[in-house]
């Protein structure tokens, strides 16, 4: 269903998926991580593609050094936001801890490109180079 004259379909249940969200966020904020993925992974099934909580899944995997399942997550959040520096960065760390060197350097070239003075990518560029 398209509005008149908008491109993108509307949302039927867009109030119920905010409200989800609004909860998700909140257990994240109190650092209720199992409870939050699971909140989640719930809301991913309703909206697959709410960039937001593919970065926040994403990076409650990378918390729990499930890197490859974070990586996958990280990657669905970055075909939407391709430069998102927060989930390239998080994403960078996980292919460094998987001992993916080309692909971590890949992931900094990419947040120097968007932000060439950023703090966090200068000590791992600099540990992956050595």
């Amino acid at each position: 269903m398209v509005g008149l004259f908008s491109r993108t379909p509307k949302d039927p249940n867009l109030k119920e998926n905010q409200k989800k969200f609004k909860e998700f966020k909140k257990l994240m904020k109190d650092k209720k991580y199992s409870e939050a993925l699971s909140s989640g992974l719930a809301l991913l099934r309703k909206v697959p593609y709410h960039q937001d909580t593919l970065f926040m899944v994403g990076s409650i995997y990378y918390m729990k050094n499930k890197y490859k399942t974070a990586i996958s997550y990280l990657d669905k959040s970055l075909e939407i936001g391709e430069y998102d520096i927060d989930a390239l960065l998080i994403k960078a760390y996980s292919h460094q801890k998987l001992g993916d060197t080309k692909r971590a350097i890949s992931c900094c070239v990419k947040i120097k490109e968007v932000d060439p003075k950023n703090k966090p990518i200068i000590p791992l560029l600099a540990e992956l180079e050595s």
